[in-house]
C-alpha cells in the first residue's frame, strides 16, 4: 500500500481545495473510487441562511448484507486558505520523509490513508461483516463544519456504532506516533457587545465609554476560575478581536468583544454566559451589554459540544490492537484542545468517535509538513481494523 499511498496524497495535495472551492478535489476522489468500480455517492448540500454555498460530500457505503457494525471513516478534504512565508512548494514536494504542501498535514494525509485502505479492503475482502462507511467532506476548515454537518442533517450519517476521523492526532497532539485521541474540548463562538454614551473627548465624563468598559471585561477573562475535567484539562476563553471607533475626537459609544470560548464536559452555552455576567460584574461596567452567540445554520451547528470516548470500549481496543500489530508499539492516548467536525461525529450520533492520524508539523502554517512513513502506516493501521472488526 506504500506507493498507492505516496502517489494519492501527492496527487491531492497538488489540487488547490481551500474551503468553498472543493470542487476539483471531490471530482479527482470521485473518479479514482469509480475506476476501481467502488460506488460513490455525491452529496450535495445548499446552507441558505448565512453563506449561501453549495457544498458536495463523498460518501462510499457498502455492506454484504452480513450482520455486523456500521463502521464510518471521516475525513476532510478542504485546506485552509494559502499563508505567506512558505520555501518550499505549497503544492507538493518530497525532502527525505518530509511531505511539504498545504493540506499534506491537514488533513489530506489521512484522506489518503483513509481512501487507500478502504480501497485494497474492498478490493481484498467481497464478503464481510456490517456496514463500512468513508465520508469526505467539504468546508471543515470554514465556518460551522458545514460539510459534515449537512451529512448528519440529512441522515447519512445514521445507525453508526464507531466513528474515525483521520485528522493528524500525532501531528495536533504533539505526542509521537502513533498517538489515538478520545475526545476534544468543545467551544462556542460569541460576542459581548457594550452600549455606552456618546461625548467630547475634552469630557469623556459626560460620556459612558463602552471601549472602556470592553476593556475592563477582557481584563477579567484572566480571571475565570474554569472547569477542570480529567480527561480533556481546561476550558479557556479567547478575545479574538475587539471593534470599536470613537472618530475623530468623541467617546465611543459602542464596543464589541467577539470570543471562542472552548469547554470540557459539564459546561454549555448557559455556563459560558454565567461566567461572562461574573466577569462583567467584577468589572463593574456601566454600559448595557448583550452576550450572542454567533448564528449557525441549525440547531446541531450552533457550537462544538466536548466529549470523551472510553477507552475500554471494544472498537477502541480493537483498534489499539491494530496500532500494535503495525507499529509494534502501544499507542499513546491523548484527547484534542480544539474542535472539528469529530465533536458533531462524537456527540451527535450517539456512537463513540476515534481521531487518529500521522505526525507532522505547521498546520495552518507556512511549510506544513507530514512524515509520510507515518501517513502509510496510518493507512496499514486502517485496514488492519477493518480487518479485525469486519472480517475475523
Amino acid at each position: 500500500m506504500c506507493n498507492e499511498v505516496i502517489k494519492l496524497l501527492e496527487n491531492l495535495v497538488a489540487i488547490d481545495s481551500p474551503y468553498f472551492e472543493e470542487e476539483d478535489v471531490m471530482e479527482y476522489v470521485c473518479q479514482i473510487f469509480e475506476e476501481q468500480n467502488i460506488p460513490v455517492k455525491v452529496h450535495a448540500y445548499y446552507e441558505e441562511k448565512i453563506t449561501g454555498f453549495h457544498g458536495k460530500n463523498l460518501l462510499i457505503e457498502a455492506s454484504c448484507g452480513k450482520e455486523g457494525p456500521t463502521i464510518h471513516i471521516n475525513g476532510h478534504l478542504d485546506t485552509v486558505k494559502l499563508c505567506d512565508g512558505w520555501s518550499k512548494n505549497p503544492c507538493g514536494e518530497m525532502i527525505e520523509d518530509r511531505f511539504y504542501g498545504v493540506g499534506a498535514l491537514d488533513m489530506k494525509s489521512g484522506c489518503a490513508a483513509a481512501i487507500a485502505a478502504v480501497q485494497k479492503f474492498l478490493k481484498t475482502y467481497k464478503a464481510f461483516k456490517g456496514r463500512l462507511l468513508l465520508s469526505l467532506v467539504s468546508v471543515e476548515e470554514g465556518p460551522y463544519g458545514m460539510g459534515t454537518n449537512a451529512m448528519i442533517e440529512d441522515g447519512l450519517l445514521a445507525d453508526i456504532d464507531y466513528s474515525i476521523i483521520t485528522e493528524p492526532s500525532a501531528g495536533f497532539t504533539g505526542n509521537a506516533f502513533p498517538t489515538m485521541c478520545l475526545g476534544a474540548r468543545g467551544g462556542y463562538g460569541l460576542t459581548v457587545e457594550f452600549y455606552g454614551k456618546s461625548a467630547h473627548a475634552a469630557d469623556p465624563q459626560k460620556g459612558i465609554s463602552a471601549a472602556l468598559d470592553a476593556s475592563k471585561f477582557v481584563a477579567e477573562l484572566e480571571n475565570i476560575n474554569y472547569v477542570e475535567d480529567d480527561k480533556l484539562g481546561k476550558g479557556a476563553a479567547c478575545v479574538v478581536a475587539i471593534d470599536c471607533d470613537g472618530g475623530a475626537c468623541s467617546v465611543p459609544d459602542k464596543a464589541v468583544v467577539k470570543l471562542f470560548w472552548h469547554i470540557v464536559r459539564g459546561e454549555s452555552p448557559q455556563t459560558i454566559e454565567a461566567e461572562i455576567k461574573k466577569a462583567l460584574d467584577r468589572a463593574a461596567v456601566k454600559c448595557r451589554y448583550e452576550i450572542c452567540f454567533r448564528e449557525a445554520p441549525s440547531e446541531g451547528s450552533k457550537g462544538f459540544m466536548p466529549y470523551v470516548t472510553e477507552e475500554n470500549n471494544l472498537y477502541t481496543r480493537d483498534f489499539a490492537q491494530a496500532v500494535r500489530d503495525v507499529t509494534g508499539k502501544e499507542a499513546n492516548i491523548s484527547y484534542f484542545q480544539s474542535i472539528g467536525d469529530f465533536n458533531y461525529l462524537g456527540t451527535r450520533l450517539g456512537a463513540p468517535a476515534l481521531i487518529f492520524g500521522p505526525d507532522g508539523e505547521n498546520y495552518h502554517s507556512a511549510d506544513e509538513y507530514v512524515q509520510m512513513d507515518t501517513v502509510v502506516q496510518t493507512a496499514e493501521i486502517l485496514y488492519r481494523f477493518l480487518e479485525k472488526t469486519m472480517v475475523n
